[in-house]
């Protein structure tokens, strides 16, 4: 198993340290995405990505590299060419993708805060599996420049930490305003489609936190959510096979996965309508999860609609809570909220309208004391 693919020393300075999924460029380094392709290459990256300039202006000690599901595609968090890192919480289940080097760095404290990408959940879903807090951010408020692209239409920079005031600081180090806003009165309660079960489990312990928080809810239904889910999917399979096409052709695709082929040939033969329905059903559930949204400001529902499973027994639809926010380009975050004896935490997720991030971290942080007292 491997949470890190290079290790630096920190150096010195009182800055927090930063883990940086290898997905992003840092200059002399080489970017492998997790994929034994492009490693192969050996092409180190010939300046910082823009995120990456950020936090070491900001005063962040960089620490090194850390593993990631195959070129971001994929939720497990499993990486056949490099290892999969250990879901700190039980290590007999998946630790969540794609960023989940990045969100096992930080559960174990070998890095303050951790820099992941969020394209249909890849921040939150490993935030969710181990216990950690992740905010995939507004799509475009933070520059992807020099980021290994899977979808581009939804790739997103996110900041991962054992807790939330760290995710503020890795903000405020990508230069966002996060200054504390006032908590909503009321917020949403997503109530999903018959055809998007959730265990009863976690929402009952989504609930419970936010009633312990003092929080008040109002249902919301949210018909569209399944199909939004589908869309994108579409959508993401499409841009992933045209970003890494070039992969495929390498050495006869050897230094790509089998298992990525069916989503990549789900891409590559999406028709021109298809795509053309799915980006026009995005724009129409973005103004219909945004009218969702804004009466209230936060939007609540559980991250993952089950527990994470066992290495051995992942399948798909993981990420059904989360990709539809990517569809939207809206902010979410996750933190861990308590479940019980045998299952120490799930994810609860909350959404907000675009460039709303302190709202959420500070709805999240007055959660997140809430469980603790």
């Amino acid at each position: 198993m491997t949470t890190w693919l290079e290790r630096w020393p920190a150096g010195s300075g009182s800055g927090p340290t930063v883990a940086v999924k290898d997905l992003i460029d840092v200059e002399g380094s080489i970017t492998t995405a997790g994929c034994r392709a492009l490693a192969d290459l050996g092409v180190p990256a010939l300046a910082d990505a823009s995120c990456i300039a950020a936090i070491r202006k900001a005063g962040g000690r960089l620490v090194g590299k850390v593993n990631l599901h195959e070129l971001a595609f994929g939720t497990s968090g499993i990486n056949p060419w490099f290892g999969t890192p250990p879901n700190p919480v039980d290590p007999g289940r998946v630790p969540g993708g794609s960023s989940s080097g990045s969100a096992v760095a930080v559960a174990l404290g070998e890095a303050d805060i951790a820099l992941g990408s969020d394209t249909g959940g890849s921040v939150r879903i490993p935030a969710a599996c181990c216990a950690v807090v992740g905010l995939k951010t507004t799509t475009g408020l933070i520059s992807t420049q020099g980021v290994w692209p899977l979808a581009p239409s939804y790739d997103t920079v996110g900041v991962l930490a054992r807790d939330v005031a760290r995710v503020v600081l890795g903000m405020e180090m990508l230069g966002v305003d996060m200054a504390h806003r006032a908590l909503p009165a009321v917020l949403a309660r997503a109530l999903l489609p018959a055809r998007v079960p959730v265990d009863p489990v976690i929402e009952a312990a989504v609930e419970s936190a936010l009633a312990a928080a003092g929080l008040v809810t109002e249902p919301v239904r949210l018909e569209a959510w399944a199909e939004a889910h589908r869309h994108q999917q579409l959508v993401l399979a499409h841009e992933a096979y045209q970003s890494d096409r070039h992969l495929l052709e390498l050495d006869g695709g050897r230094g790509v996965s089998r298992e990525l082929r069916p989503r990549f040939e789900l891409g590559r033969n999406a028709s021109a309508r298809e795509l053309d329905d799915a980006r026009a059903f995005g724009r129409r559930f973005a103004d219909h999860l945004g009218a969702a949204v804004g009466r209230y400001g936060v939007l609540a529902l559980p991250t993952l609609a089950l527990r994470p499973p066992r290495l051995e027994e992942f399948g798909p639809g993981f990420n059904v809570l989360t990709a539809p926010v990517n569809l939207a380009g809206f902010p979410a975050i996750s933190l861990p909220v308590p479940v019980g004896p045998s299952r120490p935490s799930c994810g609860l997720q909350l959404v907000g309208l675009p460039g709303s991030e302190a709202l959420l971290c500070a709805v999240a942080a007055s959660i997140e004391a809430a469980v603790a007292a």
